[in-house]
Protein backbone atom coordinates (compact mmCIF):
# COMPACT_ATOMS: atom_id res chain seq x y z
CA UNK A 1 0.00 0.00 0.00
CA UNK A 2 1.38 3.54 -0.79
CA UNK A 3 2.41 5.85 1.72
CA UNK A 4 2.10 9.44 1.97
CA UNK A 5 4.76 11.95 3.16
CA UNK A 6 4.72 15.11 4.07
CA UNK A 7 8.12 17.74 4.57
CA UNK A 8 8.50 20.95 5.09
CA UNK A 9 10.56 22.50 1.59
CA UNK A 10 11.97 26.05 2.67
CA UNK A 11 13.04 28.48 0.47
CA UNK A 12 14.41 32.56 -0.24
CA UNK A 13 12.96 34.98 -1.43
CA UNK A 14 15.10 37.92 -1.66
CA UNK A 15 16.45 37.24 2.19
CA UNK A 16 12.73 36.39 3.14
CA UNK A 17 11.98 32.48 4.24
CA UNK A 18 8.97 30.67 3.22
CA UNK A 19 8.31 27.04 4.13
CA UNK A 20 6.12 24.80 2.01
CA UNK A 21 4.96 21.55 2.19
CA UNK A 22 5.68 18.87 -0.04
CA UNK A 23 2.78 15.99 -0.25
CA UNK A 24 4.12 12.87 -1.97
CA UNK A 25 3.65 9.31 -2.15
CA UNK A 26 7.07 7.63 -1.18
CA UNK A 27 6.18 4.24 -3.03
CA UNK A 28 5.67 5.59 -6.08
CA UNK A 29 6.49 2.77 -8.99
CA UNK A 30 6.53 5.56 -11.43
CA UNK A 31 7.25 8.90 -12.24
CA UNK A 32 4.31 11.21 -11.11
CA UNK A 33 2.99 14.24 -12.43
CA UNK A 34 3.63 17.58 -10.24
CA UNK A 35 0.81 20.40 -8.69
CA UNK A 36 1.43 23.72 -7.10
CA UNK A 37 -1.39 24.18 -4.96
CA UNK A 38 -2.04 27.84 -4.52
CA UNK A 39 -3.94 27.88 -0.66
CA UNK A 40 -6.90 30.11 0.46
CA UNK A 41 -6.61 33.65 1.98
CA UNK A 42 -5.42 31.66 5.67
CA UNK A 43 -2.22 30.23 3.70
CA UNK A 44 -0.03 27.25 5.05
CA UNK A 45 -2.85 25.93 7.46
CA UNK A 46 -3.74 22.33 8.34
CA UNK A 47 -7.18 22.76 6.24
CA UNK A 48 -4.78 23.27 3.02
CA UNK A 49 -2.50 20.37 4.35
CA UNK A 50 -5.37 18.07 4.68
CA UNK A 51 -6.71 18.83 0.00
CA UNK A 52 -2.68 18.63 -0.32
CA UNK A 53 -3.07 15.13 1.05
CA UNK A 54 -5.97 14.41 -0.70
CA UNK A 55 -4.93 15.36 -3.92
CA UNK A 56 -1.69 13.73 -3.77
CA UNK A 57 -3.37 10.20 -2.94
CA UNK A 58 -4.53 10.31 -6.81
CA UNK A 59 -1.32 9.83 -7.84
CA UNK A 60 0.58 13.08 -8.16
CA UNK A 61 3.13 15.05 -6.18
CA UNK A 62 2.22 18.08 -4.59
CA UNK A 63 3.72 21.30 -3.28
CA UNK A 64 1.58 23.63 -0.89
CA UNK A 65 2.89 26.83 -1.51
CA UNK A 66 4.15 29.17 1.18
CA UNK A 67 2.96 33.01 -0.55
CA UNK A 68 3.55 35.27 2.45
CA UNK A 69 6.48 33.71 4.19
CA UNK A 70 7.38 31.14 7.06
CA UNK A 71 6.54 34.09 9.81
CA UNK A 72 3.24 34.47 8.79
CA UNK A 73 0.09 32.59 9.34
CA UNK A 74 -2.95 34.12 9.74
CA UNK A 75 -5.20 33.12 12.59
CA UNK A 76 -8.26 35.08 11.38
CA UNK A 77 -9.37 37.28 8.34
CA UNK A 78 -8.23 40.45 9.12
CA UNK A 79 -4.81 38.64 9.09
CA UNK A 80 -5.56 37.07 5.74
CA UNK A 81 -6.51 40.02 4.43
CA UNK A 82 -3.59 42.13 5.39
CA UNK A 83 -1.13 39.47 3.88
CA UNK A 84 -3.18 38.77 0.74
CA UNK A 85 -4.00 42.27 -0.13
CA UNK A 86 -0.20 43.67 -0.69
CA UNK A 87 0.07 40.43 -3.57
CA UNK A 88 -3.54 40.78 -4.83
CA UNK A 89 -2.47 44.74 -5.32
CA UNK A 90 0.90 43.71 -6.73
CA UNK A 91 0.69 41.25 -9.44
CA UNK A 92 4.50 40.69 -10.50
CA UNK A 93 5.07 40.38 -6.64
CA UNK A 94 2.11 37.61 -6.72
CA UNK A 95 3.36 35.76 -9.65
CA UNK A 96 7.26 35.90 -8.16
CA UNK A 97 6.55 34.26 -5.06
CA UNK A 98 3.88 31.68 -7.44
CA UNK A 99 7.31 31.37 -9.90
CA UNK A 100 9.47 30.67 -6.90
CA UNK A 101 7.56 27.83 -5.29
CA UNK A 102 7.13 26.54 -8.95
CA UNK A 103 11.06 26.01 -9.07
CA UNK A 104 11.38 24.51 -5.40
CA UNK A 105 8.63 22.06 -6.86
CA UNK A 106 11.13 20.84 -9.90
CA UNK A 107 13.85 20.99 -7.76
CA UNK A 108 12.49 18.34 -5.30
CA UNK A 109 14.94 15.26 -7.12
CA UNK A 110 14.70 12.56 -4.80
CA UNK A 111 11.05 12.12 -5.23
CA UNK A 112 9.52 10.43 -8.12
CA UNK A 113 8.61 13.54 -9.88
CA UNK A 114 8.02 14.39 -13.73
CA UNK A 115 9.46 17.49 -14.59
CA UNK A 116 7.60 17.40 -17.91
CA UNK A 117 3.70 17.09 -16.33
CA UNK A 118 3.31 20.10 -14.00
CA UNK A 119 0.25 22.05 -12.90
CA UNK A 120 -1.04 24.26 -10.72
CA UNK A 121 -4.37 24.61 -8.95
CA UNK A 122 -5.41 26.94 -6.05
CA UNK A 123 -8.61 27.95 -4.29
CA UNK A 124 -10.43 31.49 -3.43
CA UNK A 125 -6.95 33.65 -3.50
CA UNK A 126 -4.87 30.56 -4.72
CA UNK A 127 -7.12 30.39 -7.85
CA UNK A 128 -6.28 33.42 -8.50
CA UNK A 129 -2.41 32.68 -7.90
CA UNK A 130 -2.91 29.77 -10.31
CA UNK A 131 -4.16 31.60 -12.86
CA UNK A 132 -2.00 34.53 -12.73
CA UNK A 133 0.94 31.71 -12.72
CA UNK A 134 -0.12 30.33 -16.57
CA UNK A 135 -0.35 34.28 -17.23
CA UNK A 136 3.34 34.75 -16.64
CA UNK A 137 4.19 31.89 -19.30
CA UNK A 138 5.14 29.50 -16.83
CA UNK A 139 5.38 25.84 -18.15
CA UNK A 140 2.16 24.42 -17.17
CA UNK A 141 -0.19 21.57 -18.51
CA UNK A 142 -2.77 22.97 -16.82
CA UNK A 143 -3.83 25.61 -14.23
CA UNK A 144 -7.24 25.42 -12.32
CA UNK A 145 -9.17 28.12 -9.94
CA UNK A 146 -11.73 26.98 -6.97
CA UNK A 147 -13.67 29.94 -6.47
CA UNK A 148 -11.22 31.98 -7.05
CA UNK A 149 -11.51 36.18 -8.68
CA UNK A 150 -11.01 36.31 -12.24
CA UNK A 151 -9.72 40.00 -12.56
CA UNK A 152 -6.21 40.76 -13.72
CA UNK A 153 -3.97 43.90 -13.93
CA UNK A 154 -2.71 42.92 -17.90
CA UNK A 155 -5.17 40.29 -19.47
CA UNK A 156 -3.29 40.43 -22.53
CA UNK A 157 -1.05 38.31 -20.67
CA UNK A 158 -3.12 35.83 -21.80
CA UNK A 159 -1.02 35.17 -24.45
CA UNK A 160 1.57 33.89 -21.91
CA UNK A 161 -1.00 30.55 -21.27
CA UNK A 162 0.88 27.50 -22.23
CA UNK A 163 -1.95 24.95 -21.28
CA UNK A 164 -5.30 24.70 -20.65
CA UNK A 165 -7.66 26.73 -17.93
CA UNK A 166 -10.26 25.34 -15.77
CA UNK A 167 -12.28 27.89 -13.80
CA UNK A 168 -15.10 25.90 -10.90
CA UNK A 169 -17.01 28.89 -10.17
CA UNK A 170 -20.25 28.82 -7.51
CA UNK A 171 -23.10 30.83 -9.96
CA UNK A 172 -24.21 32.61 -6.38
CA UNK A 173 -20.72 33.36 -5.36
CA UNK A 174 -21.18 37.22 -3.73
CA UNK A 175 -17.30 37.44 -3.68
CA UNK A 176 -16.78 37.09 -7.79
CA UNK A 177 -18.51 39.99 -8.98
CA UNK A 178 -20.43 38.91 -12.28
CA UNK A 179 -18.56 41.40 -14.42
CA UNK A 180 -15.63 39.03 -14.03
CA UNK A 181 -17.13 36.39 -15.84
CA UNK A 182 -17.28 37.68 -19.61
CA UNK A 183 -14.29 39.94 -18.93
CA UNK A 184 -12.76 36.36 -18.52
CA UNK A 185 -14.21 34.80 -21.51
CA UNK A 186 -13.01 37.42 -23.54
CA UNK A 187 -9.91 37.58 -22.15
CA UNK A 188 -9.29 33.93 -22.76
CA UNK A 189 -10.76 33.78 -26.41
CA UNK A 190 -8.74 36.79 -27.82
CA UNK A 191 -5.25 35.15 -26.43
CA UNK A 192 -7.06 31.63 -28.05
CA UNK A 193 -6.28 29.25 -24.82
CA UNK A 194 -8.09 26.36 -24.20
CA UNK A 195 -10.43 27.05 -21.34
CA UNK A 196 -13.35 25.92 -19.45
CA UNK A 197 -15.67 27.76 -16.78
CA UNK A 198 -17.83 25.68 -14.71
CA UNK A 199 -20.41 27.76 -12.68
CA UNK A 200 -22.48 25.63 -10.64
CA UNK A 201 -25.67 26.54 -9.32
CA UNK A 202 -26.53 27.85 -5.64
CA UNK A 203 -23.05 27.60 -4.68
CA UNK A 204 -21.33 30.71 -3.26
CA UNK A 205 -17.40 31.07 -2.08
CA UNK A 206 -15.65 28.74 -0.34
CA UNK A 207 -17.71 25.53 -1.47
CA UNK A 208 -14.53 23.20 -1.00
CA UNK A 209 -13.70 24.36 2.24
CA UNK A 210 -15.65 22.04 5.15
CA UNK A 211 -14.90 24.97 7.95
CA UNK A 212 -16.43 27.67 5.61
CA UNK A 213 -19.71 28.44 7.22
CA UNK A 214 -21.20 32.02 6.71
CA UNK A 215 -24.59 31.35 4.81
CA UNK A 216 -25.25 33.31 1.43
CA UNK A 217 -21.82 34.36 1.60
CA UNK A 218 -18.85 31.46 2.15
CA UNK A 219 -20.12 28.23 2.84
CA UNK A 220 -19.41 24.58 2.26
CA UNK A 221 -21.68 22.55 -0.68
CA UNK A 222 -20.22 18.70 -0.22
CA UNK A 223 -22.10 17.94 -3.66
CA UNK A 224 -20.78 20.73 -5.72
CA UNK A 225 -16.94 19.81 -4.09
CA UNK A 226 -17.51 16.48 -4.91
CA UNK A 227 -17.92 17.61 -8.75
CA UNK A 228 -15.57 20.47 -9.23
CA UNK A 229 -12.39 17.84 -7.46
CA UNK A 230 -13.84 15.65 -10.21
CA UNK A 231 -13.44 18.02 -13.23
CA UNK A 232 -10.13 18.83 -11.64
CA UNK A 233 -8.92 15.28 -11.92
CA UNK A 234 -10.50 14.90 -15.29
CA UNK A 235 -8.72 17.37 -17.03
CA UNK A 236 -5.39 16.14 -15.38
CA UNK A 237 -5.98 13.05 -16.50
CA UNK A 238 -6.60 14.82 -20.16
CA UNK A 239 -3.46 17.07 -20.20
CA UNK A 240 -1.07 14.87 -18.53
CA UNK A 241 -1.84 12.28 -20.91
CA UNK A 242 -1.07 14.41 -23.84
Amino acid sequence: MSKLSVRSVIWHIEGQAFEGRLVYDADAAQLQPGLLMAPNWMGVSQGAEDIARQVAGQGYVVLLADLYGQDVRPANGDEAGAAMMPLKNDRGLLRQRMQAALAQLLAQQDVHLDPQRIASFGFCFGGCCALELARSGADLKAAVSFHGTLDTPNPQDAQNIKGSVLVLHGAADPLVPNEQLPAFEAEMDAAGVDWQLLSYGGAVHSFTDPAANVPGKMMYDARTSRRAFASLYNLLDEVFAR
